[in-house]
């Protein structure tokens, strides 16, 4: 038997890359073996991990040199990066330069860079149609991504661009959850107007990447997207009436409404939805629900997402 290949896991303890290594254990471990990267070997989520017999290493992505040490020896690597952690474009951007410098140091075989689109290509600076934000940004947290795809290539390391989509666990986690209005009644509010809007179970962005990773070299240098559903507000909150057991009613508001709730990342959320909205048909066109299925034949539909995490659900 060949020896099982060796995928490095930026972010092993989060969202994408977790989804990653469990779905490495449960569908890729005949083939590869997990190499879980974090820059707090010892926290809860890093012992889980080990407690699964994953290889935990410790490494930070702006540390071009721990990285190295991390990605030796290993066939594949996905790299990713968490925005919302320092928000910050350049920080994102050097980022990504170390993880590409890494590997190309280490001639890995196959990276997945899980990025977005840069809206700049579609809405330039001068566009006056949503505010143009930190000096040089339409969408800070899609933007610096979709620039670094650029880092990659020009690196010469071997690398799909995989795009993702909207996560639907931002209605547990990020506070974009169903609230009662002052009537009572319970509100989906998001600034969607009646387009289609991608999303997708952040575990299906794990599984879905080790699909690209189980199909070898096909999709290198290739750009490739990911979703689970594409739905409208309303027919998001349909599917959280019938989940939840309560009504839940579509609240869609404008970009300039959902700016003026000041709190951290409105203004970039804000425009991220326009953005997704003003160039929905392009935005879908590159997240193939059944292209998705083909890498991850568990590929949930929201339903059934809903349905799964009904209980995780804040209603207020």
């Amino acid at each position: 038997m060949s020896e099982k290949k060796v995928i490095t896991v930026i972010g092993a303890t989060g969202a994408q890359g977790g989804g990653l290594v469990r779905a490495i254990l449960q569908r890729g471990k005949d083939q590869f073996v997990a190499r879980a990267v974090t820059r707090k070997p010892n926290d809860e989520k890093a012992k889980a991990l080990k407690d699964l017999g994953v290889q935990v290493v410790q490494a930070d992505l702006d540390d071009v040199n721990s990285l190295k040490e991390a990605f030796k020896d290993s066939w594949g690597a996905f790299c990713v990066t968490n925005f919302w952690e320092h928000v910050s474009p350049e920080k994102e951007l050097n980022q990504a330069k170390n993880m590409a410098d890494a590997a190309r140091s280490a001639k890995v075989k196959h990276v997945i860079w899980s990025t977005l689109e840069d809206s700049r290509k579609f809405i330039p600076l001068s566009d006056d149609r949503m505010p143009t934000l930190m000096g040089k940004y339409k969408v800070p947290h899609f933007d610096a991504k979709g620039e670094a795809n650029e880092i990659f290539m020009k690196a010469d390391v071997p690398t799909t661009l995989f795009h993702t989509s909207f996560y639907w666990d931002n209605l547990i986690h990020f506070g974009m959850n169903p609230k009662p209005d002052a009537s009572g009644k319970l509100v989906l509010t998001m600034p969607l107007g009646n387009q289609k809007f991608p999303g997708i179970a952040v575990s299906d962005i794990g599984k879905c990447a080790l699909g690209v990773f189980m199909r070898g070299s096909e999709f290198l240098g290739k750009s490739i997207g990911v979703a689970g559903e594409h739905l409208t507000g309303a027919e998001m909150a349909q599917g959280l009436s019938k989940a939840l057991g309560k009504e839940v009613h579509y609240n869609a508001i404008t970009p300039a409404q959902y700016r003026s709730f000041g709190f951290p990342g409105a203004d970039d959320l804000a425009n991220m939805f326009q953005f997704n909205v003003d160039f929905a048909a392009e935005f879908c066109k590159a997240r193939s629900v059944e292209f998705s299925r083909s890498l991850n034949p568990e590929l949930q539909s929201f339903a059934m997402w809903a349905e799964a995490n009904r209980n995780r659900i804040p209603l207020q």
